[in-house]
């Protein structure tokens, strides 16, 4: 049976390859190499995934017989199940943000706040805000707009605004709980969530500092223009630019459909909290209840995306259909993205059944290296191979989790979870639906979004490291 590692570098080969050599479609090389991937993995190590995964005898036979095509097909679609609908009702939201003229509005509005100047701090400091509660690609899916308003008045920032966006949410969605990383490190750990929540704040503000002065010195090296894309054109971005006062929405109609999912999504994550508590009132549990449903991500984009029609048809009254044009031209970017973030899904879950996460696990036991390093690099080996920050952070504390539980550490196990938390950006490329997600609805090229987000995400991830071993050694807490 071939090594893991072997598989894994084939794989990383073959989508690199054919994007940067080739010039394959991102789509094509994904999944080519899911396939190729799939191909060599033998029967021993998915027999050993299905007992990962606890399945009983008669799903493991059926998952064996399964054949090639079918296991890379129900990764693709186990993926697009979970973000096929935000991508879609995302990009509805984000052209009628354009078309209405709400993020002109927000834009301007922004800018008489902050000045010109101040716009690039302004991103980071929302974008932190906003994915401590919400996940990263429906922070970044909600503000993109506005960075494209900014970009066209400001051409030769427009990276920097899409840096600073990525380096905040990035590192809010892997410290700060109640996203599920954190949270269920935190859990694993038995780590306090309010500690949690105050060292990953601590430790977000340091890196994603560090990110963004990074970001300011890729914006002097590379200009990342604002380009033509299928939700819309520089021509017209020009024209709302130039539109009077009167004529764009007012501000808070502006903001309703960025606002009100973010309300939606956060208030059940709070209210869950509270109401699982055994001394809740009974309106607690009622008002959970109520948002239990329409807090879920997919229905709150849902409604948010109905919002932001309502505002896109009351400014074009007057005007012959002026919604579907908006949808089909949504709809048409929006499913180029949710198919390449797919494939990306298909190769990452491929390559969990090869078994390169029990190999990792045996490179960390013959490597004796100090446990903060040691949880730091696990968490990047497993995210450089499937994608998913998640998912290397589970992966990390099942596998250094024990020593906090052992007595073992010399610090409070916070520390562990935070280091956990930093590695988790290490590397974000090509099988990572969130470099897709950046990479298409940004306008960037592969090549553009390798050296400024993926390299910016690196830099925080070991910067984090070096600053929690620091504070592991002059608070440890214990």
């Amino acid at each position: 049976m071939m090594d893991p590692l072997w598989l894994m570098l084939i794989g990383m080969l073959v989508v690199v390859g054919g994007i940067l050599v080739f010039r394959l479609h991102a789509f094509l090389a994904l999944i080519l190499a899911a396939v190729v991937v799939a191909t060599l993995t033998g029967r021993p190590a998915l027999e050993q995934y299905t007992s990962d995964k606890g399945m009983g005898e008669t799903e493991t036979d059926s998952f064996l017989k399964l054949s090639v095509g079918k296991r890379v097909a129900a990764e693709f679609g186990r993926t697009c199940a979970k973000i096929g609908i935000l991508i879609a009702m995302a990009s509805i939201i984000g052209k009628c943000l354009l078309e209405s003229g709400a993020a002109e509005r927000i834009v301007r509005s922004a800018l008489r706040l902050f000045g010109e100047r101040g716009a690039p701090l302004g991103f980071l400091c929302s974008g932190f805000v906003l994915a401590i509660p919400v996940f990263f690609d429906t922070v970044f899916y909600l503000m993109l707009p506005l960075a494209k308003s900014m970009g066209i008045r400001s051409k030769r920032n427009y990276g920097l605004y899409i840096m600073a966006i990525v380096a905040s949410g990035v590192m809010a969605h892997s410290l700060v709980p109640p996203t599920p990383g954190p949270l269920l490190v935190a859990g694993e750990l038995s780590v306090n969530i309010g500690l949690m929540i105050i060292g990953g704040i601590v430790v977000g503000v340091f890196t994603t500092t560090v990110g963004y002065l990074y970001a300011l010195c890729a914006n002097r090296w590379w200009t990342i223009p604002v380009r033509d894309s299928g939700d819309i054109s520089m021509a017209e971005l020009s024209d709302l630019a130039q539109k009077s006062e009167g004529d764009l929405p007012p501000l808070w109609l502006s903001l309703a459909p960025i606002v009100l999912p973010i309300l939606l999504i956060s208030g059940k994550t709070i209210l869950k909290s509270l109401a699982d508590d055994a001394s809740a009132s009974s309106g607690l549990q009622f008002a959970y209840a109520c948002i239990k449903q329409i807090g879920d991500p997919n229905l709150a984009l849902i409604v948010s995306g109905i919002l932001a029609l309502i505002l896109l048809a009351s400014q074009k009254r007057g005007k012959h259909a002026p919604l579907a044009p908006a949808v089909q031209s949504a709809l048409s970017t929006g499913g180029v993205i949710i198919l390449i973030t797919s494939a990306g899904g298909a190769f990452g879950g491929v390559l969990q059944q090869t078994g390169v996460g029990h190999r990792i696990e045996e490179l960390a036991a013959a490597y004796q290296i100090g446990i903060l390093p040691l949880a730091f690099f696990v968490t990047a080996l497993v995210r450089t191979a499937q994608g998913s920050a998640t998912v290397a952070m589970v992966t990390a504390v099942g596998i250094t989790g024990g020593l906090a539980s052992g007595g073992q550490l010399e610090f409070h196990p916070v520390y562990l979870a935070l280091v956990i938390g930093c590695g988790s950006k290490l590397v974000a490329w090509m099988n990572d639906s969130g470099f897709w997600v950046i990479c298409k609805m940004s306008g960037m090229k592969e090549s553009e979004t390798l050296k400024t987000c993926s390299i910016m995400m690196a830099i925080m991830g070991l910067s984090g490291l070096l600053f929690v071993m620091l504070l592991a050694r002059l608070f440890p807490l214990v």
